[in-house]
């Protein structure tokens, strides 16, 4: 009897637990409370956030909660958006790699003015990014949400050195240093501007690291010229597009902050903020050689792109330098049938780094592609053409950011 008691107290149990399952399943997203509803929405991509904002004034509220921002910062990542820079620098059109997808940005208002209509954007970090205006200025913005900042000017004594470099590092979200390197090798120096003061700090002077061997003479940044294969006259002498003209990356090793960017002359030049120093890795290829490189930081890792051509055909190739060793390895390279295609065409890449993954820009008088590298896997994808008015749009670089609501400027 007690036997038949017990199955019957957990049949009813049972039948108990599936009507409860029932109602958990005809519960509607009305019914649930501010907090749990912010937290649901906190985990939907942003683009899917926006558009289910635009269901219902409740759901529309929260983006301006501070709650449901909080929430947004505990979302430990998301898939980047690349912020797509043309020829012209007046497109605000980014690339969802969530959605896989090209979306038109608006600019916020202050950008807009026309003071600042000749920004371009020069470094992004977290949900960030840096614009640089006229006289030495820089506004930063949050593209999602439009949110402006623009900075103190930079002191008139360090607008006469000329600017080599501009990094960002975004710390959670709620605070963000702003890095200049200026000078000409071997005289450096930096300035770094910090949110959470509000201030630039003093100037600090650069010297080279001890004990390094001086790979190149004092003339190393002045162009030299020699004759290509194809019997044209080619400079080493960097022609960067105007918004990758300052691009560098900044990476957090040991504790150290350091700043990698190139030099006119193409070689990768280290600026350790924490000890006061810079450094010259060793050049990946010959002077004399023909060849498109950038430099791009991968979970906290710095990488150089290189575009070469060997033997009648072209190699896109990614690096990582061994200190222990001081030497460049090979990581990962583009399969020959996709990078045949460059050879002879004087292709120029621009590189962005996010996550695992790097966004490669390729362009030329013939053609231009984009591209993504998945460094786990080491597989190469094409990303479709974005159209405007029914004609491909060609984009020159990208910036990479994390589409966050919450990133203060």
């Amino acid at each position: 009897m007690e036997h038949i008691n017990n199955w019957a107290s957990r049949a009813g149990r049972k039948r108990k637990l599936e009507a409860q399952d029932k109602e958990m399943l005809n519960l509607s997203m009305d019914e649930l409370n501010e907090d749990l509803l912010e937290r649901v929405l906190s985990w939907l991509p942003t683009s899917a956030f926006f558009r289910a904002a635009s269901v219902c004034k409740r759901w529309k509220s929260v983006s301006d909660s501070a709650s449901f921002k909080l929430a947004c910062s505990e979302i430990p990542s998301r898939e980047p958006w690349f912020l797509m820079v043309d020829p012209h620098l007046n497109q605000s059109t980014i690339f969802d790699s969530a959605e896989r997808s090209w979306k038109k940005l608006n600019y916020p208002p202050l950008l807009q003015q026309s003071s600042n209509c000749d920004s371009i954007p020069v470094a992004a970090s977290g949900g960030l990014v840096c614009f640089h205006i006229e006289a030495s200025n820089f506004i930063v913005c949050n593209p999602v949400t439009g949110s402006c900042r623009e900075l103190p000017p930079v002191h008139a004594a360090q607008e006469n050195h000329s600017l080599l470099a501009v990094a960002m590092n975004a710390q959670n979200n709620q605070s963000y240093k702003l890095v200049l390197v200026s000078g000409e090798l071997p005289k450096l120096s930096c300035k770094v501007y910090n949110s959470s003061t509000g201030f630039w700090g003093e100037e600090i002077l650069l010297r080279r690291k001890v004990g390094e061997s001086q790979e190149f003479d004092s003339n190393d940044d002045n162009a030299v010229y020699f004759l290509s294969k194809a019997g044209n006259v080619v400079a080493t002498d960097m022609q960067r597009s105007p918004s990758k003209q300052y691009s560098s990356v900044i990476t957090v090793k040991d504790g150290e902050e350091i700043v990698y960017f190139l030099s006119s002359s193409g070689t990768i030049v280290s600026c350790n903020l924490t000890t006061k120093c810079f450094s010259e890795y060793p050049r990946l290829l010959p002077v004399f050689c023909e060849y498109s490189i950038d430099v791009v930081e991968c979970k906290g890792e710095m990488l150089v792109v290189v575009l070469s051509e060997f033997f009648e055909s072209a190699n896109l190739r990614i690096w990582r330098f061994d200190d222990s060793v001081r030497s460049w390895n090979q990581i990962v390279a583009m399969p020959p049938a996709m990078s045949h295609e460059f050879y002879g065409k004087k292709v120029d890449i621009n590189c962005v780094g996010a996550g695992d993954r790097i966004f490669i820009c390729l362009n030329s008088a013939e053609f231009f592609r984009y591209v993504v590298c998945d460094l786990r896997t080491n597989e190469w994808t094409e990303l479709p053409k974005c159209f405007k008015n029914g004609e491909a749009v060609e984009f020159m670089s990208a910036f990479s950011f994390e589409p966050r609501i919450e990133a203060s400027v």
